[in-house]
């Protein structure tokens, strides 16, 4: 439950608390599903599994509290979050449903990305099988794309992650975990054959080159809504108040 909110940026534990605050930024500035979008995904996880939330005639019903979830709703999509409906695994797969055509730039380092992919963004169901089996819920697919259409990029180049990103409102997310995940949620991580545990002045390093990236693209006066997640769990507490103060310093425009 811990955030706090610094100018454009809101500083959280869990990156769950993306979906609230960027759709609190969807409600305030009135934008509507199919807009034009950039999202900047700075992650080791997609965050695009499905979310515990059945499709009904009515919309997306939460199947904890029976509410309607909507993502231009805030207070309905706090309610999901609290349920537990929408997680930090699946935050980012009803924003692409209803922005299925926005540029998504997700930038990860190795092990698990050593290149650069692009994808088609496919809208897709699941079936429930725990609370209601056979109900369907929300998904989106990534599909490769070899023709130039993508628009889910995966990389771990600052260059590709940022050429040509067009005009409209950028939304950053930054979980912590992409710096170092040392634990990846598992308590049995030190038997893991590749583990993305750079030192603190890697760690250091790799948040002012970001900063730079950003900075020299002239994209930071143009993220309209930041999230930064220190991922209890991943991303290890004893990285976290230097990490903090240097991205402040790096990224100084946003928390103004």
């Amino acid at each position: 439950m811990a955030q706090r909110r610094s100018g454009r940026i809101l500083r959280v534990l869990y990156d769950t608390w993306t979906l609230y605050s960027w759709s609190e930024w969807f409600a305030h500035n009135g934008i509507k599903p199919g807009e034009p979008l950039t999202i900047l995904h700075v992650d080791d996880h997609h965050d695009l599994m499905s979310p515990r939330l059945f499709m009904r005639d009515e919309g997306l019903v939460d199947p904890m509290t029976g509410l309607c979830f909507d993502l231009f709703d805030p207070e309905s999509v706090l309610s999901a979050l609290n349920s537990g409906a929408v997680g930090m695994g699946s935050f980012l797969t009803p924003i692409l449903r209803c922005f299925p055509q926005a540029d998504v730039r997700q930038l990860t380092q190795p092990p698990k990305v050593t290149g650069t992919t692009d994808n088609r963004v496919v809208l897709t169901e699941r079936v429930d099988d725990l609370l209601e089996p056979g109900a369907l819920r929300p998904a989106v697919e990534l599909l490769a794309s070899n023709l130039g259409d993508g628009n889910y990029r995966i990389t771990n180049d600052l260059e590709c992650w940022l050429e040509h990103i067009g005009p409209g409102p950028i939304l950053l997310h930054v979980d912590m975990d992409y710096f170092n995940n040392r634990y990846d949620g598992d308590e049995d991580w030190r038997e893991r054959k590749y583990i993305l545990d750079p030192c603190l002045d890697d760690v250091m390093a790799e948040v002012d080159r970001i900063s730079v990236a950003l900075r020299s693209a002239d994209l930071v006066s143009r993220i309209q809504d930041a999230v930064i997640a220190y991922s209890p769990g991943f991303f290890p507490a004893e990285l976290w108040e230097a990490a903090e103060r240097r991205l402040e310093e790096g990224l100084g425009e946003l928390y103004g």
